[in-house]
């Protein structure tokens, strides 16, 4: 079966202005977040980002691939964290070989973010959720780092760069009228290799007004 490729997302919404201040790149973007979440000044919010990816016409287009929505990414993720019924041992397969049917191979370059540690069933089911919008992320961290054990209380973000041409997925369509618009996610549905390449802590960018360390992980994924 031929697939086509994605457009490069970056490269029609980079330059990026954000705080009176333009990046070059997602990576310099989510790096300014992030030290603006330690100076605790500035809230981030992903509605603006938002709005700048649904103005964007390549966002259009990946959106616009599929007819797949939120509501089927949630029973898709169920049927794959079901260990018990017996009765449906068959269906993560077929409901993925189904979304895979209508996905894209997803375009080199394109950095993609996601918040928490990046369990070991990543690399065994080759589906991971990401989104494009770096400040639903650092929301998503926040979120996290709240939930967690006081004493073992961590911050991480996940950078992921595409390296490798047969990474496919889609981009997963949000009812607009609800915060899951807000979310932007990318579905990845199979990969070769995800590799860490770098894991930087963020204190030294300013003074932590916080005591939790906020780790920011580096993936390379193929």
């Amino acid at each position: 079966m031929s697939r086509s490729t994605f457009p490069l997302l970056d490269s029609s919404l980079y330059p990026q202005v954000w705080q009176q201040q333009t990046f070059a790149s997602p990576q310099a973007l989510l790096l300014s977040m992030l030290s603006a979440i330690l100076d605790a000044n500035i809230t981030i919010d992903a509605s603006a980002f938002t709005k700048q990816l649904l103005a964007d016409d390549v966002y259009q287009e990946w959106i616009n691939t599929t007819v797949f929505g939120r509501y089927l990414h949630r029973n898709f993720t169920a049927f794959y964290q079901q260990t018990e019924d017996g009765f449906n041992t068959d269906m993560p397969a077929i409901f993925r070989q189904e979304l895979a049917r209508h996905a894209q191979y997803l375009p080199l370059k394109q950095v993609l973010f996601s918040a928490g540690d990046m369990h070991k069933s990543v690399r065994q089911s080759k589906t991971l959720t990401t989104t494009v919008n770096p400040a639903t992320a650092l929301i998503n961290a926040q979120k996290m780092s709240q939930k967690l054990d006081v004493n073992n209380l961590k911050f991480i973000i996940n950078q992921i760069t595409i390296t490798g041409k047969q990474v496919l997925g889609f981009a997963i369509r949000h009812n607009k009228r609800t915060s899951e618009r807000l979310r932007n996610e990318v579905l990845i549905l199979d990969f070769q290799d995800l590799r860490l390449v770098n894991e930087q802590a963020i204190e030294d960018i300013k003074k932590s007004n916080i005591d939790n360390p906020i780790l920011l992980r580096s993936y390379e994924l193929r």
